[in-house]
């Protein structure tokens, strides 16, 4: 494979490199921003969980109402997510912070040797920060219609085959993602698509594979609406199976040929904004 080559990036190179070789303290003190932002991301995504759940999913909405079929409205559940997603990916948050936006993803890029251990930690903990606090934000804004049943806080709990099959579910999906990200975002003529498959797996799985297991991916992004809802049904199920899936991904692709090579933990990285990962990309 022939390394990508992005410009202008030969600040952001400069930074990685300095990154790599400063304290973990003083990496703290500087990539802070970083980690409010990841919290920001995974909140926005839980605001627009909640408010478009409960415009298609509250039986008093005009738009439940208008699409009576289950699956058109899944199908819209889908399209919205996965534009939100895209659009977060694409936002000067996302393309600073690198839009992971989910511990399963920080941690695989960090299995990859993409993002050193202190980040990767602060990360994770600020993506669970966020998912609760959008969905708590939601609240305020909902009132009582985040509680309807119908609405529940946009919770993620398996479907009616159990929690065997939504394991299967999660981990397949996540497996697909993952090395869909690491596939297309190591590649110099498709990098830039990689939001865009992103999103459009977001959009494909809540339409189709949303039955089977409630369709998160994203341990965060479940402990977010789990924590105000008080729903724990088998969060086992969305804490191990995002993870396996995204790190056996990370096997596959590395094992997959002899050029196979992770350059960045960023999502989207055709940006002029600073990469506080261990980043492989060149300049010209």
């Amino acid at each position: 494979m022939t390394e990508p080559v992005q410009t202008p990036i030969s600040s952001q190179r400069a930074e990685s490199l300095s990154a790599s070789l400063e304290s973990p303290a003083a990496a703290v003190r500087r990539h802070w921003p970083e980690y409010l932002m990841e919290a920001a991301e995974l909140g926005l995504f839980m605001i627009s969980a909640t408010a478009v759940t409960a415009l298609l999913q509250h039986p008093a909405s005009p738009l439940h109402q208008a699409f009576p079929v289950a699956l058109g409205r899944r199908a819209l559940t889908g399209l919205a997510m996965g534009a939100t997603a895209v659009a977060i990916i694409y936002s000067p948050l996302g393309q600073q912070s690198g839009a992971h936006f989910n511990p399963a993803v920080t941690l695989t890029f960090f299995r990859l040797g993409k993002i050193a251990g202190l980040d990767a930690a602060f990360y994770v903990l600020s993506q669970f920060l966020g998912g609760v606090s959008g969905v708590l934000i939601s609240a305020l804004f909902l009132g009582m219609v985040i509680a309807h049943p119908s609405v529940h806080y946009a919770a993620t709990r398996p479907g009616v085959y159990g929690a065997g099959p939504a394991f299967a579910a999660e981990f397949v999906i996540s497996f697909i993602l993952m090395l869909t990200v690491l596939s297309v975002s190591n590649s110099k003529r498709l990098a830039r698509l990689t939001p865009l498959c992103a999103g459009a797996l977001v959009a494909t799985y809540i339409t189709f594979e949303s039955p089977i297991s409630g369709m998160s991916m994203n341990p965060a992004r479940t402990l977010g609406s789990a924590l105000p809802a008080g729903i724990f049904t088998s969060l086992w199920v969305y804490f191990t199976a995002p993870l396996l899936g995204m790190l056996l991904a990370a096997e596959v692709y590395l094992r997959s040929g002899p050029s196979r090579r992770v350059y960045c933990a960023k999502i989207n990285h055709h940006t002029h904004r600073r990469c506080i990962f261990h980043c492989g990309y060149r300049t010209e």
